[in-house]
Formats: C-alpha cells, structure tokens, sequence
C-alpha cells in the first residue's frame, strides 16, 4: 500500500485544515515542520543569519512532537498541501521518493566529501540523494567496571568479540546475580536498530539494491548470538526499549549494554566506575562496525519554494551550524562530519572515540518502500528467537520471505 492510498482517506477528512495549513505557506515562505517539543536555539540563531543574508524571505518553523511530527508532514503531502521542508527519518526517503512526494536534494562530490564515511547512503537511493542528513547516532559498548571486578573478570578489559561479550555476560550473572547484558526487544522501532548493530559488526546486511539478503551466514551468527545472550540478560527483554535499559545500566543493575552518546553525559553525574569500547565483532567482521542512523530534511514536492528549501536545509546543516548543534552534550547525537572542533570534542572527552570509529564500517538504516512493514517484520524475528518461540534459523527464513513485500 502506498502512503497516497493508506492515507488519502484520513488527508480528505481533514481537508478544511490542511487547506488552511496550505495557505499560510506564502511564496517568500519555507515552513518546517520541526520535529521535538521546542526548537534548539542554535537553529534559531542560524534561521535569523539566512533570512539576513536572503531579504524576502522567512523560515516558518512549526513545532511537532516527535509521535506526530512525520505522519503530519506525510498527510499534508498526500493531501497536496505539502509543508516546504520537514525533519524526517532518512529511513523513509524511499517510501517518500516512490510515491512522488519529495524532490531529489543531490550532492557534489565536494559536498560528499565532508562527511563520515557511508553517511550519504543514509539518504542515498537509486543513486540519488533524497534529504541531508541533520542528525546522526551510532553506539558504543558501555561496561560497569565494578560489575565486572565482583564477577572475576578485568575490569579494565571490555569484551572484544561476541563470544568473550556472551562469555562475560555468563559470568557476571553467575557470580553476581545481575544480568550481564541488556538486550532490549519491546515493540519498539529499536528493538530492530540494536539487532542491526549487530548485523552490522559481522559484515552482513538485510537488503542491496532490491535483493533480499537477510538469510545469510552473517545474519544468522548475528542471530544466534542474540539467543545465546538472551539467558545472561535483563529478564523479560520484551518489556524493554533501549532507553529503559539504559536507565537499568544508570542504576548498576546490568554489566553491559550498547549506547550512545546520551549514555556517556549521563554517566557523568552518577557514581558508577564505567567505560566505553567499541561494539564487539563478529567472526566476519572486517572491522569495528555500527548501525548509522540519521534524521534527514526531506523537501516536498509542490510548495512552490523547493529550490530555495534546497538551500537553506544544505546552509543549517552546513559544518559551521551543524558543527555547534550536534556538539550540546547532552544532544545524544554522534557528529556527522570530521573537524578540528570534534578532534577537540575527543581530546576533551575520550568517549566520542569508540562511537566515531565504528563509523567506518557501519552501514545505513536498510531502505524498504514500506519501512514499517520492514521494521516489524524484524522486530517480530527478533521476539521470536528471545522468547523461544522459534529457533534462530526458522526466524530468519521467515523474515526473509516476508520482507519480500516490503522491498
């Protein structure tokens, strides 16, 4: 089903305000739809630069929750009184592309350039880039040092691989009682991204191109490492998004998790004696690797403005604005592009290293015409294996057949 079918229904219902909406859009106007429950001063500060330098023309930022914030961007889109930009999950340019509701935002190889390593295939489809990237995560493995010391292991030495990670996890819960590892497996968007880190530090993938590749040797390790942590981990994984396990880790209940870098800040103002390495590899892997997640602007078709959305979503994410915006601390966000100013960041604070490094060889959010089919599908194979309810081989055939649907 396409976004136009699945939602025109609800888009028509609403027509009087959408009409409205569309109205107050006027042709020297860019609005936005803005993403969270205010908006961060630093865009406010560069919103106020690029209107001095553009006389004529305003930014009209709306701010939307974070629940609300992509499906009211798409209803106006279906309806055909589109928004001019909006902060979207890169993981929907595809879905937004193949129905006809944003325009390409392409990049020169100069542009490329400036960012990390595989960020641009983040928003990258059919060789064409679809929105610039705003916002960027990637995790690291935190450990409790002390956890690791009343279990007999080094607690200056984190696990390396996935079998000292499952290894260490059996011990600290054998010696101690604590659950070694928080594997997180709510239903939840997550629960499919914390699997995905990791596909992504054995080598393997889920989709290239429009082939399946999700049954493979790679995913299937992957897979079956997640069962056999699962019995050293927080009980009842399905009960837990990756946030409420960070919050068991903020209160010494669990050796090890995989984070952030909003972990690392607020680890700050705790007592626990902690460290961050990067995530542990997989027996084919060929280097420290991650999932990368970015936040895009996606800039849609038909507000009369596209040209000039262009611009000013490259000029607020452009190294100088983005630079001080993903760098708050408290932000949560891993830096999109290298600079003195992160080199600065590292020095200061030696956590960024592990969550920069594993940039290298990660690999993007995979990209399905339905993102939510793919993403439940995933989370559902992820369930089945914790809870015992199918074997790690069974699950991934499944998954594969059923995100033939989706692709």
């Amino acid at each position: 089903m396409s976004i136009r079918t699945g939602i025109f229904a609800a888009a028509l219902a609403s027509t009087t305000m959408l009409s409205a909406f569309g109205a107050h859009a006027a042709d020297k106007e860019i609005s936005w739809i803005y993403c969270g429950d205010k908006i961060d001063p630093i865009h406010e500060k560069y919103i106020k630069v690029w209107e001095e330098k553009n006389p004529g023309w305003k930014v009209a930022p709306e701010v939307v929750g974070w629940a609300q914030c992509q499906d009211k961007a798409t209803t106006l889109a279906a309806a055909g009184t589109p928004v001019a930009m909006a902060y979207v999950g890169s993981r929907t340019l595809k879905e937004f592309a193949q129905n006809d509701l944003i325009v390409p935002v392409p990049m020169t190889d100069a542009e490329k350039k400036t960012y990390y390593p595989n960020i641009v295939d983040t928003v990258t489809f059919d060789g064409t880039q679809w929105g610039v990237p705003i916002a960027f995560s990637t995790k690291a493995l935190y450990w409790n040092k002390d956890l690791f010391k009343q279990a007999g292991l080094d607690p200056e030495t984190p696990p390396k691989t996935w079998a000292e990670e499952i290894a260490f996890a059996k011990q600290i819960k054998e010696k101690t009682g604590i659950a070694g590892y928080g594997l997180p497996a709510k239903t939840f968007d997550n629960t499919m991204h914390q699997f995905m880190h990791w596909v992504y530090t054995n080598n393997g993938k889920v989709i290239d191109g429009d082939k399946i590749t999700i049954d493979s040797p790679e995913v299937l390790a992957a897979l079956k490492a997640y069962k056999d942590i699962t019995p050293y981990s927080v009980e009842g994984a399905t009960a837990y998004e990756q946030n409420e396990i960070r919050a068991i880790f903020l209160d010494g209940k669990v050796g090890m998790i995989q984070s952030g870098s909003g972990a690392a800040s607020r680890l700050k103002k705790t007592n626990i004696n902690w460290g961050i390495a990067p995530l542990p590899l997989g027996p084919s892997a060929k280097g420290e690797g991650t999932l990368l997640i970015t936040d895009s602007l996606a800039v849609f078709k038909g507000s009369g403005v596209e040209d000039k959305a262009i611009e000013f979503a490259k000029f607020i994410t452009s190294p100088g604005p983005q630079g001080e915006y993903e760098l708050q601390g408290d932000a949560g966000l891993t830096p999109l592009r290298p600079s003195p100013q992160v080199d600065a960041f590292v020095a200061k604070d030696p956590f960024w290293k592990p969550l920069i490094d594993g940039i290298t060889y990660g690999g993007p959010e995979p990209l399905f015409t339905d993102y939510k089919g793919f993403q439940n599908v995933m989370i559902a194979m992820v369930q089945s294996v914790v809870t015992g309810q199918a074997e790690p081989e069974a699950a991934l055939k499944k998954a594969a057949a059923d995100l033939e649907q989706y692709k």
